[in-house]
């Protein structure tokens, strides 16, 4: 028999890249996630993840477990709300940021639609300062929005965000040199990434300029590859083609965000449903 916590540590460490951010994430030590995989591996006989390099990779046979793993989890969820809770039908409005929506919330609102196929779910993706806007008209059920750590507390954490410098591979952009203002790709304002951005950059003396402004991450992505400056993304979204501009660059240290989720009131059973899979199924310690 395959321990389900076994596996679903198994699976946090593989998606968050290791033990320490798994450990976050499942609101336990590292020393309890290591003896956890220890466990599973010794239960299967089998080594599931290599730990010689300076990254976790999975072996040959932790890639095989890896997929049944997601399902047995995804299907033992799915039986627990299937029995445990009556089904829920109606419209449930989401308002989200595009970078989130199209990394981190697909599976989950994946899960959450074959769990409760009634449920018909309609999401928008607007930045932050115009989900805020629209939550505050009723134009949502349920929003997720970025937030300062230590800025206002509305909403529920359900993810924290660490940040880095991204720029094209292969592009110098007198970063090490300092030679001239570094060209920056940002969202307009308000936006919690370009007041990191650019706070950062001030507090450390950086003379900086805006080379583009584009409202839409695929644009930004674009941008950025073809080496027309450099952006702020979740250190977990930097696609092959791009690269982190590390501590040696000389740029200064970036201050985590959080995304939050907020609920209007009044909520319906199945839009309190969603809100609480989400909750769930991001797994931020409380």
């Amino acid at each position: 028999m395959l321990d389900l916590d076994l596996l679903r540590s198994f699976v946090a460490i593989v998606e968050l890249g290791g033990f320490t951010r798994a450990a976050e994430r499942l609101g336990r030590t590292q020393s309890t996630i290591s003896l956890q995989i220890k466990r599973l591996e010794e239960t299967l006989g089998k080594r599931l993840l290599d730990r010689d390099s300076r990254q976790i990779a999975l072996t040959s046979d932790g890639e095989r477990l890896l997929g049944y793993a997601r399902r047995i989890l995804q299907l033992t969820e799915e039986a627990r709300e299937a029995v445990a809770e009556p089904e829920v039908e109606g419209l449930v409005r989401l308002g989200t940021p595009e970078d989130f929506a199209t990394h981190r919330l697909p599976r989950v609102l994946a899960d959450f639609a074959r769990s409760h196929p009634r449920v018909a779910l309609e999401v928008h993706c607007q930045l932050t300062v115009l989900l805020n806007e629209g939550f505050e008209r009723g134009d949502y059920d349920l929003v997720l929005v970025k937030r300062d750590p230590e800025g206002p507390s509305s909403g529920e954490r359900v993810w924290r965000e660490p940040l880095v410098w991204t720029g094209g591979a292969g592009f110098d952009y007198g970063v090490r040199g300092r030679s001239g203002p570094l060209p920056l790709v940002l969202s307009p304002q308000p936006c919690v990434y370009r007041k990191r951005a650019l706070s950062a950059l001030d507090a450390h003396g950086r003379p900086w300029r805006i080379a583009y402004t584009s409202t839409s991450l695929a644009g930004t992505l674009a941008v950025v590859e073809a080496g027309l400056g450099v952006t702020v993304l979740p250190k977990d979204m930097v696609a092959s083609s791009l690269r982190v501009l590390d501590g040696e660059s000389g740029l200064p240290d970036l201050a985590d965000t959080e995304i939050a989720l907020l609920r209007a009131p009044g909520l319906t059973p199945a839009a309190q449903r969603l809100a609480d899979h989400i909750v769930q199924a991001l797994e931020v310690p409380r």
